[in-house]
């Protein structure tokens, strides 16, 4: 009996070891934080009933799972190759058909002030870190934000390149200067490429320069669904089901709030309310650190989910023994007694 026990011990282990292994390959992920992105803006204002326009018909057009994903913006196999992979029109979407609500050509995406010609600090909301190098672009004269986003509207270089930046707080710091001359609304797109990997991600971030639009701000952590799997393969996601248009709001839900109410609410001093349910407050870890935080100042790795996972597979692999031993001794004795009764 030992032979069998000791190979589904085996067994066992060996099954967590490859389920670890093969559990996903990226645990990088993020969006614009300041100027607050598109995708987590919508998040922040609750993808079941957000409350601008604009996150409304993104959500219409491609479900609500996307801006619970808000973090997942990415092609895992990008190796810089940006414009060979991203058509024009897609460029907020990064391609991807899930996210394709995010590149409605529309002027009233909530957008944040941005000061022309003057040092700023932008800050990249990250759930993981990893070494890689920041792309941030502008657009450029040609843009206008009632057509679809082309390569073309973006300026031919980035005014910001920033490698390996400093991670504070779960968010990596990007010190720079906008460039000067700028008017009106634009839009501020962010690469991420990551140097360990060929990895990157992408990020649309709606501006003005004009004083119309919402104070930037640091929101607050958003909170991941525990069911949600953020390991992710190579290949793109499938894309999501379209969602229904959604019912018509009372004249109480169109008082919408800015971005940046929601984006300041918990900001320490801050008097703004926002008219809505804030999303959820994010879990803490034994040390009263938010796991949110405390991810993305340690990250995760593979090591770590080998270990749980064989030591799972070796307390599975002891319970089975158990119950076999238990079974053999059970079967010696019923020999016994049925031994006992045929010799009397």
């Amino acid at each position: 009996m030992r032979r069998p026990v000791t190979a589904l011990a085996v067994l066992l282990a060996a099954t967590a070891a490859v389920t670890a292994s093969g559990s996903g390959a990226a645990y990088a992920h993020g969006s614009m934080q300041n100027p607050l992105s598109r995708l987590e803006g919508c998040y922040l204002e609750g993808p079941e009933h957000p409350v601008t326009a604009a996150c409304q018909a993104a959500v219409a057009a491609g479900g609500t799972a996307p801006f619970y994903d808000w973090m997942s913006l990415r092609i895992g196999d990008a190796a810089g190759r940006h414009r060979e992979l991203i058509p024009d029109g897609q460029l907020c979407s990064a391609g991807q058909a899930a996210y394709r609500g995010l590149d409605l050509p529309r002027a009233d995406w909530p957008a944040t002030n941005l000061p022309a010609g003057a040092d700023y600090t932008f800050r990249f909301r990250a759930t993981a870190p990893h070494r890689g190098t920041f792309q941030l672009y502008l657009t450029n004269a040609h843009y206008s934000p009632t057509k679809p986003l082309t390569w073309a509207d973006l300026d031919a270089a980035p005014f910001l390149t920033v490698t390996d930046p400093q991670l504070s707080e779960g968010q990596y710091l990007l010190p720079g200067r906008l460039p000067a001359g700028r008017t009106g609304r634009q839009l501020l797109y962010a690469i991420w490429q990551r140097s360990d990997s060929p990895e990157a991600f992408y990020s649309c971030s709606d501006v003005v320069f004009d004083g119309s639009g919402s104070t930037g701000g640091t929101a607050p952590v958003p909170s991941t669904p525990p069911t949600m799997n953020h390991s992710h393969p190579a290949t793109t996601p499938s894309p999501a089901q379209p969602a229904a248009q959604p019912p018509a709001q009372s004249p109480a839900q169109q008082a919408t709030p800015s971005h940046a109410a929601l984006a300041n609410a918990s900001l320490p001093g801050s008097t703004t309310t926002p008219s809505r349910t804030p999303a959820p407050k994010p879990a803490t870890a034994p040390d009263g650190t938010p796991v949110a935080a405390s991810l993305a100042q340690t990250g995760t790795g593979r090591a770590t989910i080998l270990v749980s996972a064989v030591g799972t597979a070796f307390v599975l692999a002891g319970a089975a023994t158990a119950f076999l031993q238990r079974r053999r001794h059970a079967a010696g004795a019923h020999a016994r007694r049925t031994g006992g009764a045929h010799a009397r």
